[in-house]
């Protein structure tokens, strides 16, 4: 499965009017394109920074969405306010322990490592971070997308509350930096958002 991921970095302000495009306009359209199976997006209401991730059954479905869905992407960076930044990702891994309810909040962690070791690197977070994640109170799912020639990876830890996400604070630093230190993966960036718009037809482990 794939991924494309917008993000946008806009005036706070204009979070909810995103909210509100994403959701009424740019959701049901992509749900009749062939190959759709999912889009989320989150939103971070202090730096006005938003993230539209879809997911695509395979790469000719990704591919093919992409022209389609260009004006609605202008349109949305509009609203917020902000340019928009595209990158195209393969979705490693996705575990689901169960369904995000109104308010839940994610922890993003974006790292870079050599390409020659991403696959292990996946293969290791599947089995031993995966595992332990599903042990912290609050926790409701993560996704890990990469980008296979660069050897970036974006993993979105995701809870039912912010207060969940805080609580969880000091055992997901651990586990990152045993993580990244044990696959010599550099972290370039931690950040947090509320899931403001979650449809996922995808299943619930990859």
């Amino acid at each position: 499965m794939y991924a494309r991921s917008t993000t946008t970095s806009g005036i706070p302000a204009n979070i909810d009017k995103g909210v509100v495009y994403v959701r009424d306009r740019v959701l049901p359209a992509v749900m009749g394109m062939d190959g759709f199976i999912g889009l989320s997006m989150l939103a971070d209401r202090h730096s006005g920074r938003g993230i539209v991730t879809t997911a695509w059954e395979d790469s000719t479905a990704l591919h093919n969405s992409a022209d389609q869905v260009k004006a609605m992407r202008a349109r949305a960076a509009d609203i917020l306010g902000g340019p928009a930044v595209v990158e195209d990702w393969s979705i490693a891994v996705l575990h689901r322990s169960h369904h995000a309810p109104e308010g839940a909040c994610a922890r993003v962690t974006w790292t870079r490592g050599r390409p020659e070791r991403l696959e292990r690197m996946t293969d290791a977070f599947r089995m031993s971070i995966v595992p332990r994640l599903e042990d912290i109170p609050g926790f409701c799912s993560v996704s890990m997308l990469v980008d296979p020639a660069e050897g970036r990876a974006t993993t979105t830890v995701t809870y039912d509350s912010r207060e969940a996400m805080r609580q969880a604070l000091d055992r997901a630093t651990e586990l990152r930096q045993e993580f990244t230190r044990h696959m010599s993966a550099q972290v370039v960036e931690v950040a947090t958002f509320e899931l403001v718009v979650a449809r996922l037809q995808v299943p619930e482990t990859v």
